[in-house]
C-alpha cells in the first residue's frame, strides 16, 4: 500500500532561509522544541560541522527525526554531505543528485536516502525536467535502494500542482515536497498531493502563517492533520 494512502503529510521543520541554515538555528529549535512537529533539520551550509553536531544531538535528545537536506549536485560534494549527515547522526539524507557511491554510503551508514530527481540547477534551487522522466527516474532509485524521493514541485518550471500530484501517484515510496511552501493555498494543494512528506523554513522565518516561530509550526500541524 502507498504510502500516501496510511499518513497524512508530515511536516519537516527546516531550520532554513534561501536553502542556507540560519545562524541561530539552534535558538530557534529550543524555543519550539514542545511543538507539535515531530520532524526537524537543515542545510549542510553554512554553520560549522560542531554546531551542527549540537544541534541535532539536542533534536534527537528531543525525540525528534532529523533531516539533513544538502543542495549538491557533483558526486564529490554529495558524498561530503552524506558523511556529514552521519557524523551529525541523522535519519535521513535529503538532497544531492543520486550517485550509487552515495546510497551505498547511506545504506553502510543507516542512513535514510532521498535524493533529487529532474534537472535541479542553483541554490535556490530550480527544477527542470518532465513529469514522466522524473517519475520514471525516482522508481530506478528506488529500485536500487534510495528510501525515498526529495521533489522540489514548487521549485518546478513547469506546472507545480501537476508534477506534485502525478509524482506522488506514481512513485510508491516516501516522496518530501520540498520548498517554497509559503500559503495555506499552497497547503491545500500538498493536502490533495498526500506526500509522506513536505518541508518549510524560510516562510516561517518570514511569518507566513502569522504567530511566533512555533505558533506557525503547529498552525501548520494542525492544519494537514
Amino acid at each position: 500500500m502507498k504510502t500516501k494512502q496510511t499518513h497524512h503529510p508530515e511536516l519537516v521543520v527546516m531550520l532554513t532561509w534561501h536553502d542556507y541554515t540560519m545562524e541561530n538555528a539552534a535558538l530557534v529549535f529550543e524555543r519550539c522544541k514542545d511543538s507539535k512537529a515531530r520532524f526537524w533539520g537543515f542545510k549542510e551550509h553554512p554553520l560549522p560541522l560542531d554546531e551542527m553536531k549540537k544541534i541535532y544531538a539536542r533534536m534527537k535528545e528531543c525525540g525528534k527525526t532529523t533531516f539533513l537536506e544538502v543542495v549538491a549536485y557533483s558526486e564529490e560534494e554529495g558524498l561530503e554531505g552524506a558523511k556529514v549527515a552521519a557524523q551529525c547522526g541523522c535519519d535521513i539524507l535529503m538532497g544531492t543528485k543520486f550517485f550509487d557511491s552515495i546510497n551505498y554510503y547511506c545504506r553502510e551508514h543507516g542512513i535514510k536516502y532521498m535524493p533529487f530527481v529532474g534537472e535541479v540547477t542553483g541554490r535556490p534551487s530550480v527544477l527542470e525536467g518532465t513529469i514522466e522522466g522524473m517519475i520514471a527516474e525516482a522508481r530506478s532509485y528506488i529500485k536500487r535502494g534510495a528510501y525515498g524521493i526529495d521533489l522540489l514541485g514548487y521549485r518546478f518550471t513547469g506546472d507545480a500542482i501537476a508534477l506534485n500530484e502525478a509524482f506522488v501517484a506514481g512513485v510508491d515510496a516516501p516522496v518530501c515536497i520540498a520548498g517554497s511552501i509559503d500559503s495555506y493555498a499552497r497547503l491545500d494543494e500538498v493536502r490533495r498531493a498526500a506526500p509522506w512528506a513536505f518541508t518549510i523554513g524560510g516562510a516561517f522565518f518570514e511569518n507566513k502563517f502569522d504567530g511566533t516561530f512555533a505558533e506557525q509550526v503547529d498552525k501548520v500541524c494542525d492544519y494537514v492533520s
